[in-house]
């Protein structure tokens, strides 16, 4: 049973880390797609926009919910900026790569590079960010 706990703590976390995302992921899309489509803002630039709100959004309930992190927000806030600044690149390049190499429909390609991005930052979170 001992052996369990690591796991049902990772699961709780993936949860609650789900959970976080899709707040910032509303504020994300919801921006992503106003600018888009009211605006007629071109979708890489929107979907950055989106990003930085929806990053926003994560600190809060990350560090506070998910990982439930006691590190100082002087040391936890750059940790985090690194972070979401490969995830903004990362963004940018699938974003790019999606819509412009491949012609993809800008909603689909945001949603697999959110599923690519959020995979990344919740590794990065948690070994580093938060940790």
């Amino acid at each position: 049973m001992i052996a369990l706990r690591p796991l049902h703590r990772l699961g709780r976390q993936l949860v609650i880390f789900f959970g976080a995302g899709i707040a910032a992921a509303i504020a994300h899309y919801g921006l992503l797609i106003g600018l888009v489509e009211w605006a007629g803002a071109h979708p890489v630039p929107a979907t950055l926009a989106g990003y930085v709100a929806g990053g926003i959004i994560s600190y809060a309930l990350n560090r506070k919910h998910t990982y439930e992190s006691v590190r100082p927000h002087r040391e936890a806030t750059w940790r985090f900026t690194v972070v979401a600044l490969v995830g903004f690149l990362l963004t940018w390049g699938f974003m790019h790569a999606f819509v412009e190499w491949l012609d993809a429909p800008y909603l689909p390609a945001q949603l697999v590079t959110t599923g690519i991005v959020m995979l990344w930052s919740f590794i990065a979170h948690r070994t580093w960010t938060f940790a």
